[in-house]
C-alpha cells in the first residue's frame, strides 16, 4: 500500500511529485533543496547553510512519516560542484551517526532545480 507523505514543515513540491511516499515500512523522499519553508526563500548564503537548510526539509519529512535520520538506510546527494563536498560532508555529518550511517552517493551534476548547489533524497525504513 502507497500512502503519500506531505508536511506543511518542509517545502512543498514544484511539481507532480509527492515529498515522500510510504510503501509498507520504506519511505522514499523526493529531492530537498534548501527552501525555507517559513518565508518561501532559497537559502544560499554558503553551502554550510545551504545543507544545513536541506537537512532540515528532510528532517521535516522523515518526521512526518514518524521516523528520524537513525532509519535512513540510503543517501543521495547532487552537487553542482564537487569542490563543496567538504563542507556539505560536515554538515550531513551533524545529523547522521557514523556508526550507523546509510549507504551513500554524492554525484556532481551540471544543474539543479532552481539552480541550486545541493539536492539531498533519502529512502528510510522502519523496522
Amino acid at each position: 500500500m502507497k500512502t503519500i507523505i506531505n508536511t506543511p514543515h518542509a517545502p512543498a513540491p514544484i511539481g507532480p511529485y509527492s515529498q515522500a511516499v510510504l510503501v509498507n515500512n520504506t519511505l522514499y523522499t523526493s529531492g530537498q533543496i534548501a527552501i525555507n519553508v517559513q518565508t518561501g526563500d532559497m537559502v544560499l548564503d554558503s553551502i554550510t547553510a545551504e545543507t544545513t537548510q536541506v537537512m532540515e526539509n528532510l528532517k521535516a519529512v522523515l518526521q512526518a512519516a514518524d521516523m528520524t535520520f537513525d532509519h535512513v538506510v540510503k543517501t543521495s546527494i547532487f552537487l553542482s560542484d564537487m569542490h563543496s563536498f567538504s563542507e556539505v560532508n560536515a554538515v550531513y555529518a551533524n545529523y547522521i551517526d557514523e556508526a550507523t550511517a546509510p549507504a551513500r552517493e554524492t554525484v556532481e551534476v551540471a544543474n539543479l532545480p532552481k539552480f541550486v548547489n545541493v539536492e539531498i533524497s533519502m529512502v528510510a525504513v522502519r523496522s
